[in-house]
């Protein structure tokens, strides 16, 4: 194509971008095309976000957005909110809100937008603050124009372009723009373009335009891996003031160890005396190493702190020492150097922690990462450490921040790795039950349950509750068991094999049910699925189980006197992609009854046509866990 023929096609596409941008149609809710407003609460009808690069300090951030809303869970999504601190200036910010008709009902002036800080509620101090739009609409629909200017003296986090940001919002038309005044060197990476409506308009410009809202839909991965993504960073850029080099995760790791970690790792001499004194004769480094970590969980507790460029660089481990208390970073470090007085190498380490799996982009180098956490290498395994935890057991990261890719922190430079993946055989339940049936349909019954990895996780802290709460727990977690009465409850957890045991003696009155002189119960009484995941007649989305688990169950049934097993449900046996199941009742004489059962789930990410076939494998175990047993007369 001719350089005219592009100049003009240009020149054509800004021609209908100002003309639908100025358009009174814009801001009226008629407009909004049927096929945007069928899956969502709101409607992005025009978004522009334009980022000039100033320096390797300084970058400039414009929006223009306009948002139709349709009802209260709309609201967040008018996105007329800025955070800010000492190295932001918030230049302009206003919002002007019209009707469903598009009249002009209210403007709100920068000095009338809510101003307050953004400390969050576990924070001992933060220096960050927000503004934003605290409007409470009368009426439904209604549109939000939001614009502003910011300028950042902070280029380490630039503003990524991810045009829809949540369930439920179409995108009628959103823009993203970079103007690189200052000629820096960037990195650049788009995700998912090729499933969605986007236009390249130039170099580092994009248009989505017509985008209908996503819904929800059961075991869907994190809406960050399914939608339009576009990163940028700097490869010479500046965190308050602290210069660095960005071309790959060696570089980037090594700023982070010259730049925010040297120099953050002193502990008083006593300190250093006292961990080697608790450390004396203990040859083995991760024996070591365990007696440290219980040593920083019994003197320090978890507290929040963001100042500056608290964000990311560790308060001095001195301090930590002093205090007793610090966040994640602060923590990490002080472990990393009561460790290092005892002579046992560890490696400050970026996660993304939380539930659902989300990994650093190894492709990407780039601040990432929303917590810290410490690598212990043993051999060619890595052990990895939450410090932030007074009662978390060695080495155990199930649940929060297992099975992910982190950054280490080396003196040499950055590293990506893996953290623990947990296989089916490490998270495993498994329940056992002596049951003593009566003729009137009670039981009483003496249960088991251990459980170790991910499944430890989920019962770890349950010896921590009152006894009141421990009781109101396991009603609630054996909420299939009517008039159940809780008689004993004692709780061991072995966290040198992160190993959870309950003993629960309970009983039970009517639980099963009379027809005429027979007695009809389920013998699954401590270990049900009772859930069917959500029919869809055409599944939209392709679907993720995050972990793997086994469940193991074996109940002893003892029949009273005078009573006879008649009929029983015959076993069942299910072998599938996702996992497997089976059960089997067996009569083993004197008037006892054997239940054993074994259900499996296996991590994975699947297709969209899988999901008919994992919701009927659900369907089979929620139906097979309702087998019955019929009791009639001797």
């Amino acid at each position: 194509m001719s350089y005219s023929k592009i100049y003009l096609s240009t020149f054509l596409f800004f021609i209908s971008i100002c003309s639908f941008s100025q358009s009174e149609e814009l801001y009226s809710s008629y407009f909004v095309p049927q096929e945007l407003k069928t899956k969502a609460n709101a409607v992005v009808r025009f978004e522009h976000k334009q980022i000039e690069i100033l320096d390797s300090d300084k970058i400039k951030l414009t929006t223009r957005r306009v948002t139709t809303v349709y009802n209260k869970y709309g609201n967040r999504h008018i996105n007329a909110v800025a955070f800010y601190d000492d190295n932001t200036d918030i230049g302009k910010i206003e919002a002007i809100i019209y009707n469903a008709s598009g009249e002009e009902i209210k403007k709100v002036k920068k000095k009338d937008f809510t101003d307050e800080s953004a400390v969050s509620q576990i924070s001992i101090y933060e220096d960050n603050r927000v503004k934003y739009l605290d409007y409470i609409p009368l009426k439904y629909p209604y549109t939000v124009e939001y614009s502003a200017e910011i300028i950042f003296r902070n280029t380490a986090f630039f503003p990524n372009w991810q045009p829809i940001d949540d369930y439920y919002v179409s995108i009628q038309h959103a823009e993203y723009e970079i103007i690189n005044s200052a000629g820096i060197d960037l990195k650049t990476k788009n995700e998912n373009f090729e499933s969605y409506n986007i236009k390249e308009i130039s170099e580092h410009h994009f248009v989505a335009e017509n985008i209908e809202g996503i819904k929800y839909e059961a075991y869907t991965p994190e809406l960050n891996s399914l939608v339009p993504l576009f990163k940028v960073a700097l490869r010479n850029f500046e965190m308050i003031g602290v210069e660095g080099v960005n071309n790959n995760w060696n570089d980037f790791g090594k700023w982070m160890y010259d730049r925010l970690l040297t120099g953050t790792d002193d502990i008083p001499q006593t300190t250093i005396d006292h961990v080697k004194s608790l450390t004396v004769g203990v040859e083995d480094q991760i024996e070591r190493a365990k007696i440290v970590y219980k040593y920083m969980q019994d003197k320090t507790r978890y507290i929040s702190i963001q100042v500056g460029i608290g964000g990311w660089k560790p308060m001095l481990a001195n301090d930590v020492d002093k205090l007793g208390y610090a966040d994640c970073k602060g923590l990490t470090n002080y472990t990393k150097a009561l460790l290092e007085a005892v002579g046992v190498k560890s490696y400050y380490t970026l996660v993304y922690g939380g539930l659902g799996l989300r990994d650093i982009d190894s492709e990407f180098s780039s601040a990432q990462g929303n917590h810290a956490i410490l690598c212990v290498p043993n051999g060619d395994e890595n052990i990895f450490l939450e410090c932030t935890s007074q009662t978390n057991p060695f080495g155990f990261s199930a649940g929060f921040t297992d099975d992910r890719n982190v950054l280490l922190v080396k003196p040499e430079g950055g590293e990506i790795v893996r953290t623990k993946i947990y296989s089916v055989d490490d998270s495993v339940k498994k329940t056992t039950a002596t049951i003593f049936m009566d003729v009137s349909g009670g039981f009483s019954a003496d249960v088991g349950i251990t459980t170790t990895g991910y499944q430890y996780g989920l019962h770890d802290g349950i010896g921590n509750k009152t006894q009141r709460d421990q009781q109101l727990y396991y009603k609630e977690y054996w909420d299939n068991i009517n008039n159940i009465n809780l008689d004993d409850i004692s709780i061991v957890n072995d966290k040198e094999n992160i190993v959870h045991q309950e003993n629960v003696k309970l009983s039970s009155t009517n639980y099963a049910s009379k027809s005429g002189s027979r007695l009809i119960f389920q013998p699954n009484m401590f270990n049900k699925v009772t859930k069917i995941p959500t029919r869809y007649a055409v599944r939209k989305l392709e679907f993720k189980i995050d972990r793997s688990y086994k469940n193991i169950d074996e109940f002893i049934i003892q029949i009273p006197e005078g009573l006879k097993i008649e009929a029983m449900t015959e076993s069942k046996e299910l072998d599938t992609k996702f996992g497997a199941y089976s059960f089997k009742l067996e009569n083993l004489g004197d008037n006892k009854l054997k239940y054993t059962r074994t259900y499996t789930l296996l991590k994975g990410n699947y297709d969209k046509e899988d999901y008919k076939a994992f919701r009927d494998f659900r369907k089979e175990i929620v139906k097979n866990d309702k087998s019955k047993v019929v009791l009639t007369k001797a």
